[in-house]
């Protein structure tokens, strides 16, 4: 039988995976990309962070590289390396520039940026390094990852899709000289080799309980559903096979928006799979309270800091609060990123309706004439949440919030049926600790020493996050996979 081989293997044909391929067809390698799914254009993501990227010099965007690099070391307590951060910031223009030429123009795409990311508040800082997907400047183009798989194609990449990584391959060395693949509809094990190298961009690990047990067990306290079905940790745990080092604690991205229905046991509620369980307004800074009825935090907050303020809440869940009124007078609270009213956001006023009836419909959202009834309806004790709106609404009179220092703009009372309630809880778009990389993304063992012939890039690479997903750089997690991938492909050719 006819050995396989290739210069460079890609296990993962998404962002990152897609750029490391292209990286390093461009610089001649012969190269394959393996993934377990039939197809991945759904997951290419639509907004893209960089710095200095052609389009936003065309806005006239400036964004200062060591404001945005100390606040995202700030925000990670330096658990990370600085070496990543810095790479990031130096190279995601270059990348998403490359992505713009060469997948996306050529197919009636380009980028689209908003220079509004900006807040008032240091819990609130924020950075307009977000880039849209878009044909039109009115709607991202949410099948863009066809483009890019094309494109691959007619440069001579070759695809095995339904192949799934089950090991890495070395030499006494301990250098990766190839893989073991599964085929995923007939389970027929065979060996590819390389001459190259690898590049895991497998993602993360929150479709596997037992990871989730044993890396980040609280995120089973923090999340109702997950949005990663695929992600089974299974290129991490392969790279550990051969010696690869990983985080020793958790990062994560969840959205505050996770709507369940009342009386829900978050302890034994985790739903993992590709349906959306969104609620959008969820992330908007409205009057939230605690199971027992009481507001116990500043709203106005990254999204991921609701749920970590629910580890010291009862249920680990909230219930947000809110009227008729809101509804139309959603563009004040100035919300970024896919939860900002209008396009580049998910949802216009009407689209927010629209969705609210939906949950309606579902039961999830409740609808009252009265506080009272609405605390029946919620389960809350009824008195307490009486006096905890009472309260919100004279803070919201008096324009300052005495409880938590919320922003004056962000304070709109609820006084008047009628009157909406829905319980949240976290939606876990994806884990981001992950195996250890260098800044050229050659992956490390536990000596820090770099395993020859392997690279790793998006959600499965490691140091680059810790704890939270800074959500006010909009699209860090999807330029970190494709600028990095890029990165990855453009190493593992030039690897002596």
């Amino acid at each position: 039988m006819k050995e396989e081989r290739y210069d460079v293997v890609v296990v993962g044909a998404s962002n990152a995976g897609g750029m490391a391929a292209g990286a390093a067809r461009q610089k001649g390698a012969k190269v394959l990309v393996i993934d377990k799914e039939s197809t991945v254009d759904y997951l290419y993501r639509n907004t893209i962070a960089s710095v200095n990227s052609s389009a936003q010099k065309q806005a006239g965007i400036k964004i200062d590289k060591r404001e945005l690099v100390e606040f995202l070391s700030a925000f990670a307590q330096d658990n990370v390396n600085q070496k990543l951060l810095w790479k990031w910031a130096n190279e995601s223009g270059e990348a998403l520039d490359w992505l713009e030429e060469n997948i996306l123009e050529p197919n009636g795409d380009h980028l689209y940026v908003e220079a509004d990311a900006k807040y008032e508040t240091l819990i609130n800082k924020a950075f307009p390094t977000g880039n849209e997907v878009t044909s039109d400047d009115k709607s991202w183009d949410r099948g863009w990852g066809r483009y890019m798989i094309k494109e691959l194609k007619n440069m001579g990449v070759d695809f095995a899709w339904k192949t799934k990584l089950e090991h890495l391959i070395t030499d006494s060395q301990n250098k990766i000289i190839g893989l073991e693949v599964r085929d995923e509809d007939t389970s027929k094990v065979r060996k590819i080799y390389v001459n190259k190298g690898v590049v895991i961009c497998t993602g993360g690990y929150g479709n596997n309980l037992a990871l989730m047990q044993k890396w980040a067990p609280t995120l089973l306290k923090k999340n109702t559903f997950g949005q990663g079905p695929r992600d089974d940790g299974s290129g991490q745990i392969a790279a550990m096979e051969v010696g690869a080092a990983r985080d020793e604690e958790p990062a994560s991205i969840i959205f505050d928006r996770g709507a369940v229905p009342v009386g829900t046991n978050i302890i034994d509620f985790y739903i993992n799979d590709w349906q959306s369980h969104q609620f959008v307004l969820g992330s908007y800074p409205l009057l939230k309270v605690n199971l027992r009825g009481e507001r116990f935090f500043n709203e106005s907050a990254p999204y991921q800091f609701a749920m970590n303020s629910l580890m010291h809440q009862p249920g680990h869940l909230e219930v947000m609060i809110w009227n008729e009124k809101t509804m139309d007078n959603l563009k004040q609270f100035h919300t970024l990123g896919c939860s900002r009213l209008g396009w580049p956001g998910i949802f216009d006023t009407d689209g927010e309706k629209k969705l609210l009836k939906k949950f309606l419909e579902l039961g999830y959202v409740q609808q009252a004439d009265s506080i009272e009834e609405l605390a029946e309806k919620m389960n809350l004790p009824k008195d307490t949440l009486i006096n905890t709106v009472k309260k919100y609404n004279e803070m919201c009179q008096k324009g300052e919030d005495t409880e938590f220092g919320k922003e004056a703009y962000r304070l709109f009372p609820v006084d008047g049926a009628p009157y909406y309630a829905v319980t949240l809880g976290g939606i876990l778009l994806a884990t981001l600790d992950g195996v250890r990389v260098n800044d050229s993304m050659n992956v490390l063992d536990e000596n820090c020493n770099p395993i020859k012939g392997l690279y790793a890039a998006g959600n499965c690479a490691g140091g680059f996050f810790w704890g939270s997903y800074p959500d006010r750089v909009p699209g860090l997690t999807a330029s970190h996979a494709i600028t990095f991938g890029r990165l990855a492909g453009l190493n593992v050719v030039s690897e002596n």
